[in-house]
């Protein structure tokens, strides 16, 4: 949803995405795409370099398969904008291969579940993760600012980093020994309530 190649958007740390989502529907929100398991691999030099400069190099696989370059951006209020730039692919695998081949190396990969609403002009996601459950929600600073007011989330807890930021918080905090956030890792692992305050 990206405007010009801008992406602003807000993520919010929400425990009940049963009530958002009640929210959502109450408020005439289009069901834009239903929940969705998508897999994300992040790619980089091998010296980390990207990542040290805040640039994103991502393939995502969901109904869909998709390349995504995101730099660094610029916080205000807790929302993000930064230049994004998205291509679809036909074949997952073999986009993989070329970029290993061109020298980037695999990083790291996530799972989560996704489900996608359209409110007054922004985009809402429900996503749920390995450690956590979470909203984002993409738009203009205005539509985005409209659309916390309309669903109850002013005092959410506004999360300022990615979610592989917030794996790399939590993987240093807990001493997770591995490092893809995958539903099966973190099976049968319980995390403290208080872990939405360290991804603030």
């Amino acid at each position: 949803m990206a405007e010009h190649n801008i992406e602003t958007e807000v993520k919010l740390w929400v425990d009940d995405l049963v009530g958002v989502e009640a929210k959502l529907v109450s408020l005439g929100a289009e069901l834009h795409a239903p929940r969705v398991f998508e897999r994300n691999s992040r790619y980089d030099h091998t010296d980390g370099s990207l990542t040290r400069r805040g640039i994103v190099l991502r393939l995502r696989h969901d109904n869909r398969a998709r390349l995504t370059y995101k730099e660094s951006g610029t916080l205000l209020d807790g929302i993000m904008s930064r230049f994004e730039a998205e291509v679809e692919i036909s074949d997952f695998d073999t986009m993989a291969l070329i970029l290993e081949r061109l020298g980037f190396v695999f990083t790291f990969a996530y799972e989560k579940y996704r489900t996608t609403y359209l409110l007054s002009g922004s985009e809402v996601t429900l996503d749920e993760l390995p450690f956590g459950t979470f909203v984002e929600i993409e738009g203009t600073h205005q539509t985005i600012q409209s659309s916390l007011s309309a669903l109850g989330l002013n005092e959410a807890v506004r999360v300022k980093m990615s979610y592989a930021g917030a794996f790399s918080v939590l993987r240093d905090q807990y001493g997770l020994p591995f490092t893809d956030a995958t539903f099966e890792n973190f099976e049968g692992i319980v995390l403290s309530p208080g872990i939405k305050d360290l991804l603030k």
